[in-house]
């Protein structure tokens, strides 16, 4: 928004200032933010580690949805990732203040579809539980929510257990407390993907390879 600060500008100076020479990051809210480095930066991606948990798992009639216009990048990426020709979905909304959210409309067809709910971050899971409701209520079969960084701070975990999510994947960028582990909740752990960036960056192969 205009006149809001770009903080992210500088923690990326603090973590320089620190006496960092090189950033491994993993799934930036705004790709963007890669270019407020003055250091060499790699940024991974979680959508690969989240895919191969669902193609173990070989749903049929799968539907990916973007909860947001915004997030149709990441989720074609995703459905790209899954075996066979998934296809995409889009919830339109309206946010008529901050983390309060309103759907509106959905953009693509899930009547009957296994779907999968992807985003970067679940905060206080209102978008995500509101739009797992949602896709209910137009016909969805199985709803599937998955999602980089699960800070699940605030009702999260309350919104959660009581939303039509029937499980929800996060990996572990965030640790995520015992008090906050439910059965609908699986951890999926980006170790070895970070150990193989670091083993490439260490013999000068290329990060990219792991994409």
């Amino acid at each position: 928004k205009a006149r809001d600060p770009i903080t992210a500008k500088l923690v990326a100076n603090l973590i320089t200032a620190a006496g960092a020479d090189r950033v491994l990051t993993m799934d930036l809210h705004a790709a963007q933010i890669q270019g407020y480095f003055d250091i060499p930066l790699d940024h991974l991606q979680g959508g690969k580690i989240l895919a191969n948990y669902f193609n173990e798992k070989k749903i049929e009639d799968l539907v990916v949805v973007s909860p947001d216009l915004g997030s149709v990048t990441r989720s074609r990426k995703f459905a790209n990732g899954l075996e066979g020709d998934v296809p995409l979905a889009i919830i339109d909304k309206r946010r008529p203040k901050a983390n309060v959210c309103e759907i509106m409309n959905i953009i693509g067809d899930v009547k009957d579809k296994n779907v999968i709910l992807l985003d970067d971050m679940i905060d206080t899971a209102g978008t995500i539980c509101n739009a797992a409701n949602a896709l209910k209520e137009f016909g969805a079969k199985e709803v599937y929510a998955c999602c980089t960084h699960a800070v699940l701070s605030g009702p999260a975990i309350e919104r959660i257990e009581a939303s039509a999510i029937s499980e929800l994947i996060v990996l572990d960028t965030i640790q995520l407390p015992e008090e906050k582990k439910i059965d609908k909740i699986q951890v999926k752990s980006v170790a070895p993907l970070f150990a193989d960036a670091i083993k490439m960056i260490f013999s000068n192969e290329s990060v990219s390879k792991l994409f």
